[in-house]
């Protein structure tokens, strides 16, 4: 089995990505390949909507760009999904969001099945408030392609602003464990 989780900070080494990390390290112990895919900062662009998805029928977006085909497959290939993504003015970053419409719009227009089944979670950092509204907007998206949502004991978030801030949110850590925990549970009760 595999995860591949997306960073959507643009701070390679941010409380996003080490928010991830801590839900990564739990799958790894229980045996579960996972893998970390950089994609705040990087440039991708928003779905046009076009349609060429729904004609080529490859599970592709013929939009190019900075790899969004390359993130599409990674997908496509793993068995659990991680999006984490930081809060800005109460939603997920541009590069998240470009993720989800493309990815949605891809799967959506080849029968759904790129996505449909797999375990998703959604890793969120946010230095105040905002936060619920982009877990949700990582969550609809998942429940909309018919993924089957990981939860924690707490929303997976964690009250952080500088790099680093998420090692003292002593709550943040824990429930970021405990996702990892539950979501080797859920991978090998779907698979």
């Amino acid at each position: 089995m595999k995860v591949v989780a997306f960073n959507g900070s643009p701070r390679v080494n941010g409380n996003t990505s080490q928010s991830i990390k801590m839900v990564l390290a739990e799958l790894e112990k229980e045996g579960i390949e996972t893998e970390i895919v950089q994609l705040g900062g990087r440039k991708v662009f928003g779905c046009l909507a076009c349609g060429k998805c729904s004609e080529m029928m490859n599970n592709r977006c013929v939009r190019k760009d900075d790899e969004m085909n390359t993130f599409i497959q990674k997908i496509e290939e793993a068995d659990g999904i991680i999006i984490g993504s930081p809060t800005y003015f109460s939603n997920v970053s541009t590069e998240v969001k470009a993720l989800i419409d493309r990815c949605g719009y891809v799967s959506k227009s080849n029968g759904g099945a790129l996505l449909r089944g797999k375990v998703g979670t959604s890793v969120v950092s946010v230095r105040r408030a905002g936060s619920t509204f982009t877990y949700s907007a990582i969550n609809f998206f998942f429940g909309i392609a018919e993924m089957v949502i990981c939860s924690s004991s707490y929303w997976n978030m964690t009250l952080s602003r500088d790099p680093g801030d998420v090692q003292n949110d002593n709550e943040g850590i824990q429930t970021f464990q405990t996702l990892g925990k539950n979501m080797a549970k859920l991978l090998k009760q779907v698979r």
